[in-house]
């Protein structure tokens, strides 16, 4: 399957052209090349149909043919913004979503907003759907405070998508008035719901609003989290850190197995909706904590705190030297390390293999099928004192 977009210099799939199982071979013969030496790697997980997975979308505004308001997705290494109609990787709802967002800004006479000149009104729209829920989220990020005719964007907004057949949950609109290339900026104004959507993941809800961290591709998630709990071999007795934990989704997971899981996450937005995520869910054996990963387990770590699992899912970065060090002073039974960025679990597999921790498997999991990204479950046990 190809898409015309790829000929305009697309970036968003630059394997498309590819056969899917020769993806999935160059991606597993990547992660052995990488990782092979400090342990076996499994055979990767594809998925059985790898389009149409991403649950989220971010489209640009731009001035189209004839001065007409169209939106899209920039090309690659470059501003200048690509009309989409429809994406193979993108969820079709939100497809049909995006078209009806642009048929009712253009109803309302909203201008696209110009980076270089600095006027017009619209900048982004971002979309969210909740697989399990169906429900759908809009957000608009415009350049300024005020959006003229806010309940006729609206009102016409829910007639387009129901011309779609799109049944929208919550309109938002977010003002980001700042230069910067970061879509959504910090003021928000719930213009239509509740200003939230609600999805299901590993059998746990989440409450999902415009900032919240959530993997984009559902299907894979839970895969990639069923691996890291059954990685982490718990009976129910042990206490476990969720390290960089986002909205809880890995340590909400694991609850249900563990005595005691405490999250940790410098996003103080997402610790916000981690601890809602628990009490929604009934989790009382759940703690969120707003800090610093490195610094916070250095100060645990030095207070004599203990975590017999530490699960670790840190940025394309990776994690630092200083975290590893205080790992190895919990001294954890269990390390699970999930990555987003293969090269930088290497390194870090480095640290960890001379702190006294030996890797029982790797297993690479096709999250962005058709990109070039590939996520690794990382199953460590530790085997002496450093």
């Amino acid at each position: 399957m190809d898409c015309k977009l790829r000929a305009k210099n697309c970036g968003g799939c630059p394997m498309l052209g590819m056969d899917y199982a020769a993806q999935l071979k160059q991606k597993e013969e990547t992660v052995k090349k990488l990782l092979g030496r400090f342990g076996p790697v499994e055979h990767i997980r594809g998925m059985e149909t790898p389009y149409h997975y991403r649950n989220k979308v971010i489209s640009t505004f731009t001035t189209g043919w004839g001065g007409k308001l169209t939106s899209g997705i920039y090309a690659a290494n470059s501003h200048k913004v690509l009309p989409v109609e429809s994406c193979l990787l993108q969820d079709e709802v939100l497809d049909k979503t995006m078209l009806a967002v642009r048929a009712a800004a253009g109803t309302c006479h909203y201008q696209p907003f110009n980076e270089d000149k600095g006027t017009g009104l619209l900048r982004h729209c971002l979309l969210r759907r909740g697989v399990m829920t169906g429900q759908v989220m809009v957000v608009l990020v415009t350049a300024q405070p005020v959006l003229p005719g806010a309940k006729n964007f609206v009102k016409a907004l829910l007639t387009e998508a129901g011309k779609q057949g799109v049944a929208i949950t919550t309109i938002v609109q977010n003002v980001n008035d700042r230069k910067t290339s970061v879509v959504l900026g910090d003021m928000e104004k719930v213009l239509y719901g509740k200003g939230f959507i609600l999805d299901e993941l590993c059998g746990k809800t989440y409450a999902l609003s415009p900032r919240s961290f959530y993997q984009i591709n559902h299907t894979q998630t839970e895969v990639l989290y069923g691996l890291a709990v059954d990685a982490a071999h718990l009976t129910g007795k042990e206490v476990v850190l969720d390290a960089y934990c986002g909205i809880g989704t890995i340590g909400l997971t694991a609850a249900d197995h563990a005595k005691q899981v405490v999250g940790v996450e410098v996003n103080r937005d997402a610790v916000h909706d981690a601890i809602g995520n628990a009490k929604h869910n009934g989790v009382k054996n759940a703690r969120f904590f707003a800090a610093d990963a490195t610094r916070w387990i250095g100060e645990a770590a030095a207070a004599g705190e203990r975590a017999d699992v530490i699960f670790m899912d840190p940025p394309r970065e990776g994690s630092t030297p200083q975290f590893i060090e205080s790992v190895a002073r919990m001294a954890p039974k269990r390390v699970v390390y999930v990555s987003c960025n293969p090269v930088t679990l290497a390194r870090d597999l480095e640290l960890l293999t001379k702190k006294g921790y030996k890797v029982e498997c790797s297993t690479p999991v096709d999250m962005f099928p058709h990109s070039e990204h590939v996520e690794v479950v990382c199953s460590m046990v530790r085997v002496k004192k450093h």
